[in-house]
């Protein structure tokens, strides 16, 4: 879901995290309210007053995503569920859980508290506006405080549509979670209408740009097509967990792994093996027959090609690591995620040190479509 993020700090003990969509999101809200919004309710201010509104609601809108997405994190570790921490990027923010919650109830919990907490804040921000205007707060304070009122009111309202994985779609899953017992046909069903509301709004933006509001539309049209990838993905993610989940990494492996010695060249090592097999890691074992470690096709970029006849595959082969092994008896999903995280299709599996096979993305790919096929309407 998320491009490129930096961490920004901790808050009672979760991890919240800035995709770097955000700061473009962040730009064009605090603009919009700058030159648009504000101006228009609060006339014959200054320039630099309407942009200290603007980026003073920007910011507060920052904070209020951070709130409503805490509430997910601190309710979701209330009921056992780890999470990972909070992301912001450009459609808003996500508290990123580890796994499915374990009941319908947590997941009602959960995906209501942020809705709920966007509402408490929003009446609260609405309330001090109130008083604002009767006692006098000055037209900035009050101008910020109505609008930060406003929005914590919309986000609550728009989250809480019952279309999957906005919240309202996940209170929506734990309802059909409950009344059937099927998790699986719960989240199809969810996911199902989170891709009809998309679909829905896409038509809308295309309405629009065609009569004319080009950036409302364009907005009601990239939302809509967030919502839809958003929903679809969530579903496969689901059937891909549940799917490989409690299988062995020893089901997939295979044991014939075409390995290279560590003395041969750069340019043996091209010739002979990678456009031989056409794979992007090979494991380097010795004449002993000891796992030394592993060469890939990204470490051989940076090697000038005058080098390749003198440069052997020691010499720029990487060590054994979590990040390139795995054992037989783990879990596919660790293999899954770990191929994720370093955007690799091949892991060594290993035993004590030695190599026992070799596991790639595809052969369990082809044993999820498999899987999927079979038992999607179990």
């Amino acid at each position: 879901m998320f491009g490129k993020s930096f961490k920004l700090f901790n808050l009672m003990g979760f991890e919240v995290k800035l995709d770097l969509s955000w700061i473009i999101i962040a730009i064009l809200i605090a603009w919009s309210l700058s030159t648009g919004l504000f101006p228009f309710q609060y006339e014959n201010l200054s320039t630099r007053t309407y942009w200290i509104m603007g980026i003073t609601g920007a910011v507060g809108l920052f904070v209020s995503i951070i709130a409503h997405e805490f509430s997910h994190s601190f309710v979701a570790r209330r009921h056992g569920m780890p999470m990972k921490g909070i992301t912001l990027f450009i459609f808003g923010g996500v508290a990123e859980m580890q796994d499915e919650p374990p009941s319908p109830k947590a997941e009602f919990m959960m995906a209501a508290a942020g809705p709920f907490a966007s509402i408490v804040i929003g009446a609260a921000f609405y309330g001090l506006y109130t008083l604002g205007k009767n006692i006098g707060f000055s037209a900035p304070i009050t101008g910020v405080v109505g609008y930060l009122g406003f929005i914590n009111l919309i986000l609550a309202a728009f989250n809480l549509v019952p279309a999957f994985p906005l919240d309202g779609g996940r209170i929506l899953r734990a309802g059909l979670w409950a009344a059937r017992k099927n998790l699986n046909w719960a989240t199809r069903i969810a996911s199902r209408i989170g891709t009809g509301f998309a679909l829905i709004l896409i038509f809308l933006g295309i309405l629009n740009v065609l009569t004319g509001n080009f950036i409302g539309g364009m907005w009601w049209f990239l939302i809509g097509m967030f919502l839809h990838g958003a929903s679809r993905m969530s579903y496969q993610k689901l059937l891909t967990k549940r799917a490989l989940q409690g299988e062995p990494i020893r089901r997939f492996m295979k044991t014939d792994a075409v390995t290279v010695s560590p003395s041969a060249t750069i340019d043996d090592l091209v010739e002979q093996y990678v456009y031989k097999y056409h794979h992007k890691l090979f494991p380097v074992v010795d004449e002993t027959g000891r796992l030394t470690g592993c060469i890939t096709t990204r470490d051989l970029k940076d090697i000038p090609r005058s080098e390749w006849p003198d440069k052997t595959v020691m010499d720029v082969a990487d060590d054994c690591s979590p990040v390139n092994t795995i054992r037989p008896d783990q879990d596919a999903t660790e293999a899954l995620a770990v191929m994720h995280k370093n955007g690799s299709g091949r892991l060594m599996v290993t035993d004590d040190g030695k190599l026992v096979g070799i596991v790639t993305l595809k052969d369990m790919l082809d044993f999820l479509s498999l899987k999927i096929e079979l038992e999607e309407n179990a």
